[in-house]
């Protein structure tokens, strides 16, 4: 687990479902056939080297006769699948009025489908397992979530023309990224921005970074490294981040044009 108050939580599930399991005169193996797993998925839940799914919980709350004990633990449980880190991006993201970032390397987390996240994860060094990688990508995806809140979030994105082009995940994994991207860029509250390869101006040559503005006022960035996640809560700092994004929108193509220059790499693959 990647911090202890996640770790914490499938603890006391496993141990929970241990005792239910136990006070029900039920093996391991027994129980895995009630509810459709096999013995090992029970023994790793029951150990939090897992993270037990909704379904799993509710068909051993009712196995076990656990009178919605472990069903109510659902919650909790979807919480803890996700890294501490994007828990934290997603309380901070759920108390915006606007969001902007510009992407350098890659699709923008918040813009991308799920079968290009996954070829992201699956590109990770040290290589991360099946479960991390579903994991990882179903935390993503469970972002998308701040695109539905109302009010609109106002949200914008530059990304570097590079990023249309990389076929991270293949061809037909790329062309439904783009796909995506022209879907998304035609929402109301939704501007993206491509930053062309040939620009001879640019003011985000120090690398990817966000901007999320709070409902109390305040400016918060965002910035991701090779191995450090950073929230920048320091006002000057956060000031020079909102400078060097405005120059940035102003030096990258238009949204209209933005969606026009994603329409032609899409007929490129035709």
């Amino acid at each position: 687990m990647e911090d202890e108050e996640a770790a914490a939580v499938l603890k006391a599930v496993g141990r929970q479902i241990k005792l239910w399991r136990e006070a029900a005169g039920l093996k391991q193996a027994e129980l895995g056939s009630a509810i459709g797993y096999g013995d090992e998925m029970v023994s790793s839940v029951e150990r939090a080297r897992r993270i037990p799914k909704p379904d799993f919980l509710d068909k051993a709350d009712e196995v076990l006769g656990a009178g919605g004990k472990l069903s109510a633990m659902k919650e909790d449980v979807e919480k803890a699948r996700y890294p501490k880190t994007v828990r934290d991006l997603t309380k901070l993201e759920s108390e915006a009025v606007e969001m902007g970032a510009y992407a350098s390397h890659h699709i923008h987390g918040l813009l991308q489908t799920p079968e290009y996240a996954e070829a992201l994860y699956a590109m990770r060094r040290p290589a991360l397992t099946e479960d991390e990688i579903e994991r990882h990508v179903a935390a993503r995806m469970a972002r998308k979530a701040v695109f539905e809140s109302v009010p609109r979030v106002t949200i914008t994105f530059v990304l570097e023309e590079v990023t249309l082009r990389r076929p991270f995940g293949g061809k037909m994994v790329r062309r439904r990224q783009l796909e995506h991207l022209r879907e998304m860029g035609s929402l109301r509250h939704v501007d993206i921005q491509v930053m062309p390869t040939d620009r001879e101006d640019h003011a985000g040559v120090m690398g990817s970074f966000r901007l999320l503005k709070l409902r109390d006022g305040k400016t918060l960035g965002h910035s991701e490294g090779q191995l450090y996640s950073r929230v920048i809560t320091d006002p000057r700092e956060a000031q020079i981040l909102e400078m060097r994004y405005g120059i940035l929108r102003a030096q990258a193509l238009t949204p209209r044009e933005s969606l026009a220059f994603i329409e032609k790499v899409l007929g490129e693959e035709r």
